[in-house]
């Protein structure tokens, strides 16, 4: 009798390990109309589906397509292989709180999720013009270890893109706010705190870019943040740096509108000198390395080693995205991801916003 539980007991605990340790399988699908005859029509829905055998927690990050926000996680193009300008967001994302908040997607094996996207809002199709425009989806996924909170990314089998023909009217009507002051909707205290994140920003700034100025080869500062030195790439971040360094933050205008939880901040790259400010933001301190201290054990994206979460820092991370300042993408948030980043991609580690921001804020210090 024993010796059968036992023999029982073994068994589930072989079926639930490898249950554990079954890799998470996903696909991907994009469904919508087949013609729109305004802009607005351009809505279609991403199909997020389970393959695999076990349950899987996904994170709803900005930067995919999990999230509605109008973020660039498209690949549009034309026949003559033309695509419409991006017109979105980019969003500074609390990964650490969002994980804890539950800003997640579980998915039991077999289930989808699906999720509605205006592409109107992200994409001037007025700039390519009508036709028959191929759509594909960012098909990477994070994956949430509820025991240990880490994350892992995975990447979808996607089906068949989706084809539109768009024609008629495509522009949008112009929903930008009428020039006014440099703070919207900010209380005193907030605008206190912004104006003391500007004083700090501004020394981050200069002292990036002197840095940049001053090296001319590689350094353990210049290769953590952005990987292998050559000569073009250092140009890259080198021009960035200058031009934010030219940025007069206290010309620029602050909302404090937003409520998006889990959300420092964003910024709409071709709308120069706005930024929208978000509750993680001011939950912040005023300088260190983005991420708030928390006594967490585990390693996310937005949180290493107990890091500080910067309010400065985060002006120089939206100001990155800016279009006139380089453009900078989301593609990996967080110091561990963006040093691993560096050594994989550093061609995509010198167009990371987050990448910045770290350099910039350069805690702990390095040469």
């Amino acid at each position: 009798m024993y010796s059968a539980l036992l023999t029982i007991a073994l068994l589930v605990a072989t079926v639930s390990s490898a249950a554990v340790n079954v890799a998470p399988s996903l696909s991907l699908e994009i469904t919508g109309a087949d013609t729109a005859e305004k802009v607005e029509d351009m809505i279609i829905s991403t199909i997020i589906t389970n393959k695999g055998e076990a349950p899987i927690v996904l994170l709803n990050a900005p930067s995919g397509v999990l999230s509605d926000l109008p973020t660039e996680s498209f690949q549009i193009t034309d026949e003559k292989g033309a695509s419409p300008e991006f017109i979105g967001m980019r969003v500074k994302y609390a990964v650490d709180q969002a994980i804890e908040s539950g800003d997640v997607t579980t998915l039991a094996p077999g289930q989808s999720a699906t999720v509605q996207h205006d592409l109107s809002k992200a994409y001037n199709f007025a700039s390519s013009g009508e036709g028959r425009y191929s759509i594909k989806a960012a098909n990477e996924f994070y994956v949430v270890d509820q025991s240990t909170k880490e994350l892992q990314m995975v990447e979808a089998e996607v089906g068949k893109e989706h084809v539109t023909f768009i024609s008629g009217k495509l522009a949008t009507r112009d929903e930008a706010l009428e020039r006014r002051a440099t703070f919207v909707q900010c209380t005193a205290a907030r605008q206190a705190a912004v104006n003391s994140a500007i004083r700090e920003a501004s020394r981050y700034a200069v002292n990036a870019y002197r840095y940049m100025q001053a090296r001319g080869t590689a350094s353990p500062r210049y290769t953590t943040w952005f990987g292998a030195f050559t000569t073009a790439r250092r140009d890259t971040v080198r021009e960035h740096f200058r031009r934010i360094n030219n940025n007069n933050f206290n010309n620029f205008k602050y909302f404090c509108d937003c409520n998006r939880a889990n959300v420092y901040a964003f910024v709409y790259p071709n709308q120069f000198g706005e930024i929208h400010l978000c509750p993680a933001f001011w939950n912040a301190p005023l300088t260190g390395t983005d991420s708030k201290v928390i006594n967490y054990t585990a390693i996310s994206l937005r949180m290493v080693d107990n890091e500080i979460l910067s309010q400065a820092g985060t002006i120089i991370h939206e100001s990155s995205h800016f279009t006139a300042n380089g453009g900078t993408r989301d593609y990996v948030y967080g110091q561990a991801n963006c040093r691993s980043l560096a050594r994989t991609n550093p061609d995509r580690a010198v167009m990371n916003a987050d990448s910045h921001e770290y350099f910039a804020e350069n805690n702990p210090p390095l040469a």
